[in-house]
């Protein structure tokens, strides 16, 4: 009955998948159908209904909307000038340095508003006529926007982070997984600059304008308020002063409070910051909702303990499992987007890591990072399609000159995925360990 069980499970969900039913709609009834199959019709659908509800019933879940608000109250608060400012203050006199620039701002406003969409938006936006008008090409500026913009989901605060840490069940932290980030971010952004260099020296791409040390110090002034908003968050979280929920809050307030202080919002401007936000947290939730009853099915059908001892017996060398987890969430995370991928998959695969001694927050950044590439990636790559709009070229066109860059996290993926340390030095460092 559980291998009949499973079968209807993933073959309705990707039947779904294919048919282009949404995500959420086609998690629901397969699971749904599944359930039927074991039970009764009226106790199915109540169970179901049961998880959909118990699922988003955690206080830590209360985060999300509150940085879903905060990310775009910094969308909308003139703060990505600001950064994109201070990142050609260092570094855009060197040569090919716009592209550092991107990546770099990418990196600071993806980490302070925890949305990758948001910096691919507003980062793009700013950069790509900057880029065009030095001479860089255009699908090549959205290459960098592209994949740059995904480090914001991995340097905290981080939204997908805290899904993770509610799929996990509470074996890892939301305070170590925020610090457990930090170097992998920063490693897939060195990744990228490499590759940018290496490129800009190929086209013999000129040198920007070199900047009076006066003019980065106004740069870095006008941003430090902005760059004190991670300090007060992830300090706050890491030091035991607030939960992530409470800094997500907090976060709010500080980014409403730049924003009037800066003149980029008004309270015209709320009602419309509101209701965008609104609906990307029903989204999300609807999202979360769904995966949550399909993670309760597959406790109830023993997946994770199948897979577990399928895994174990017939690959013995770990290092062939580890390989085998990166290569399918690699490959569905090209079609399915992160925040279901994290709940769908994380119960399945964490059981397994976790046998062969791989620490549950060091398996999150893999996942979080290995995610982070599909959405960079066709059929349904999220970041792929918001960066080509935003530079306004055919998807097509920029397929080609991101390969390097994708070649590049792939690259900082297997260096993260076999160096435990890179995720769990900090971790160590600030006690935060198991």
């Amino acid at each position: 009955m559980e291998l009949i069980s499973i079968l209807v499970l993933f073959v309705s969900f990707f039947a779904l998948l294919a048919y282009g039913v949404p995500v959420a709609y086609s998690i629901g009834i397969s699971t749904l159908v599944t359930l039927l199959i074991n039970i009764s019709l009226i106790p199915g659908i109540t169970t179901v209904s049961q998880r959909m509800t118990t699922g988003i019933d955690s206080f830590a879940l209360l985060a999300i909307p509150f940085f879903i608000l905060a990310g775009e109250l910094m969308n909308r608060g003139g703060i990505a000038n600001r950064l994109v400012n201070l990142a050609k203050s260092m570094v855009g006199s060197l040569p090919g340095g716009l592209a550092y620039v991107n990546v770099i701002a990418s990196m600071l406003f993806g980490a302070i508003s925890g949305s990758a969409v948001a910096a691919a938006s507003a980062i793009g936006s700013v950069m790509t006529d900057r880029m065009k008008d030095e001479g860089y090409p255009v699908p090549f500026s959205a290459s960098v926007n592209i994949t740059s913009s995904t480090t914001g989901l991995l340097i905290p605060p981080s939204n997908v982070l805290i899904v993770y840490a509610l799929a996990s069940g509470g074996t890892a932290s939301v305070a170590a997984l925020f610090i457990a980030g930090y170097i992998p971010g920063f490693l897939v952004g060195l990744s990228l600059i490499v590759v940018a260099a290496y490129i800009a020296y190929r086209k013999k791409i000129k040198r920007g304008d070199r900047v009076k040390l006066s003019q980065l110090w106004t740069d870095f002034r006008k941003s430090f308020l902005s760059l004190l908003m991670l300090v007060v968050v992830v300090g706050g979280i890491v030091m035991g002063i607030f939960t992530a929920t409470e800094a997500a809050a907090i976060a709010i307030i500080y980014a409403g409070g730049l924003g009037f202080a800066y003149r980029t919002i008004g309270i015209k401007d709320l009602p419309s910051i509101l209701l965008n936000s609104a609906k990307t947290t029903a989204i999300v939730m609807f999202l979360i909702c769904t995966s949550m009853a399909m993670s309760w099915l597959f406790s109830f059908e023993s997946i994770p303990q199948l897979m577990t001892g399928f895994l174990v017996d017939t690959v013995s060398n770990p290092i062939a499992i580890f390989l085998l987890i990166n290569l399918t969430l690699l490959v569905f995370g090209t079609f399915m987007d992160m925040t279901p991928a994290v709940l769908i998959f994380t119960p399945i695969f964490l059981p397994v890591v976790v046998e062969l001694g791989m620490d549950p927050v060091h398996f999150g950044i893999i996942m979080v990072l290995n995610l982070c590439i599909g959405l960079c990636t066709p059929p349904v790559g999220t970041i792929l399609f918001v960066g080509a709009g935003v530079a306004k070229i055919s998807v097509t066109e920029v397929i080609r000159p991101l390969l390097p860059f994708l070649a590049a996290m792939v690259v900082s993926l297997i260096l993260v995925t076999f160096i435990p340390q890179l995720s769990l030095w900090l971790v160590n460092v600030f006690g935060l360990g198991g």
